[in-house]
């Protein structure tokens, strides 16, 4: 079916909900016009309409191989890749000082979503090259930012990061990669990384590495680590490619989802490198590419089941089966009906959580006001987690709706679901932001939490002569999630943070969600209004459970042994 891109629903997101008119009324980003807004988001969505979606099939029958040392792609990616680069979408928020168009993050998100819809595999390149852009932005020397940025945001070459080793998952800091100096300012660089995406491809010039590695004498973990540039061929002053670099892809991952996107075993023997950042700073400069890669993949999770969703719909309007009034279509059943509603409606509160999340970053940028820093930080870990557990649930749920077809391959509903599963588990797994959400981000306090409950609470006050019962629900959800943030902040053990972390998370999520949906009902038409009573009569009391089992602590939970489980 052809993929139709929701931008209506990003425009009235960022507009009514999110905030974006603050973003544009700064002196930083006072180009992102009205006019300017909606030619951007037009013509992305008309490059992922008739460009991208169709690659999306394709991509997954037609996996990316290795021959002979070489990665060959899947038919169509680089057209596709090419159009992506040709229209500046991997550049539209770095810096113009290098090509890039300068514009707020919001845009990049909003752009990303739709690229997410159509074909996540071939989305996951440029994502990749905007995360080290913006370490380079922040981390890299003049030269290396100069001879490397131009590049990347051209397209021309595309950029990696390198964490993951064999004996080291998410203990970034039990790494063994080394570093070696060469004495010219360059260091030999040894050592196996896994599951790199698009650690190569046949259609760019160069892959540019951000590899993390030990000096000698490093102290361990991760104050240890520092960060290098290894670019596939090695450039010259002016840009022009030289000699290979002793690096390789030792292998590809076979992957349940994902398969037009090359996941790669990389090896590296003493291939030269050059350092971002100071001596044992890796992780700091890595830091900047791994968040700005969380708001992406979130952002990943909920454009897979905007597609899923639209799938879903498509397929429940056509098809015919059993006594169903109206049409006779099986979206006329009560539970086919509950579940395409349940999807659209997390669909928009995922969207609405990514777009106010950009929209912090922004005016972080544009004002360096540490309140919008903590917002943004705050609401990173929650719109990763939430926006692919939303492409998670939603892509399975259309599935169901599909019924037996949904696993046949042939529908394509299917692929959404194995798409989608690993951005639940790639830049942090959600369990790790949810336990971040707890605790560092809870080390202020509680202020950048109860900072954001205040505001929401204050605007739902604002709708209670409009939809009372409506707004009271969502008050009295905000105040819940009050009580139980101050719960959390006053737990000097952070295993009992830890237990109920995920359900926290995803309470703050839904309140969130419950806070998108009556500001619609409010600004919005009378389908803004039906959705939002499904979803606050429906899914915003889930909060209540979830809450409970916070503040329940981990006594019970770790009161469970090993030998439990093996019983």
């Amino acid at each position: 079916m052809p993929y139709r891109a929701p931008v209506q629903d990003i425009r009235f997101l960022m507009d009514t909900i999110a905030g974006f008119g603050a973003v544009a009324d700064t002196d930083r980003f006072a180009d992102a016009t009205s006019d300017t807004v909606e030619a951007i988001l037009t013509e992305a969505a008309k490059m992922c309409e008739n460009v991208l979606a169709p690659l999306q099939r394709p991509g997954d029958l037609h996996p990316a191989v290795l021959e002979n040392g070489v990665v060959r792609t899947s038919p169509g990616f680089a057209d596709g890749y090419k159009a992506i680069a040709e229209g500046g979408w991997i550049g539209i928020s770095a810096a113009p000082d290098f090509g890039g168009m300068g514009l707020p993050m919001t845009l990049t998100t909003a752009v990303n979503d739709m690229m997410s819809s159509a074909c996540l595999s071939l989305q996951l390149n440029p994502l990749m090259s905007q995360g080290q852009i913006e370490a380079l932005e922040h981390h890299a020397s003049d030269e290396i930012k100069y001879l490397y940025l131009p590049k990347l945001i051209s397209g021309e070459w595309c950029g990696t990061m390198n964490l993951t080793e064999p004996q080291a998952g998410s203990d970034v800091g039990a790494l063994r990669s080394k570093a070696e100096p060469n004495g010219d300012g360059s260091y030999a660089i040894s050592g196996q990384k896994i599951y790199i995406s698009w650690g190569d491809n046949d259609f760019t010039e160069n892959v540019c590495h951000l590899v993390l590695a030990r000096l000698p004498d490093s102290v361990p973990g991760t104050k240890g680590i520092s960060l290098f540039m290894v670019p596939k061929f090695i450039p010259d002053a002016d840009g022009d490619l030289g000699e290979r670099n002793d690096l390789r892809v030792v292998s590809l991952e076979h992957k349940m989802g994902l398969h037009g996107s090359p996941t790669a075993v990389m090896e590296y023997s003493g291939a030269k490198g050059w350092l971002v950042g100071p001596e044992n700073g890796g992780m700091a400069a890595m830091f900047t590419m791994m968040n700005n890669a969380r708001l992406g993949v979130g952002v990943q999770g909920l454009g897979v089941a905007e597609g899923a969703l639209q799938h879903a719909i498509a397929y429940a309007n056509e098809r015919k089966q059993g006594k169903a009034p109206g049409t006779g279509a099986i979206i006329e059943h009560a539970d086919v009906r509950r579940m395409l509603a349940t999807m659209k409606a997390e669909v928009f509160a995922a969207r609405a959580i990514a777009l106010m999340n950009a929209v912090a970053i922004d005016m972080t940028t544009a004002t360096d006001d540490p309140k919008w820093k903590a917002r943004a930080a705050f609401l990173t870990p929650i719109c990763k987690a939430f926006g692919t557990d939303t492409g998670i649930d939603v892509a399975s749920m259309g599935v169901q709706v599909h019924g037996g077809m949904g696993f046949i391959e042939e529908t394509g509903a299917a692929q959404y679901s194995r798409d989608v599963r690993v951005t639940a588990i790639y830049e942090g797994t959600n369990g790790i932001q949810a336990m971040d959400l707890v605790a560092r981000k809870l080390m202020d306090g509680g202020d950048a939490a109860f900072a954001l409950l205040e505001e929401i609470q204050d605007i739902t006050d604002a709708t209670k002569k409009k939809f009372p019962n409506l707004a009271e629900a969502v008050w009295q959800a905000i105040e819940n999630l009050r009580e139980t943030t101050e719960w959390l902040v006053a737990q000097d053990d952070l295993t009992d943070r830890f237990a109920g972390a995920v359900p926290y998370l995803r309470a703050f999520a839904r309140v969130l969600g419950g806070h998108a949906h009556l500001q619609a009902a409010v600004a919005g038409d009378a389908s803004r209004e039906r959705l939002a009573r499904f979803y606050i009569n429906r899914l915003l009391p889930e909060h209540a459970s979830l809450l409970a089992h916070t503040r329940t602590g981990s006594a019970d939970l770790m009161a469970i042994t090993p030998d439990d489980f093996a019983a």
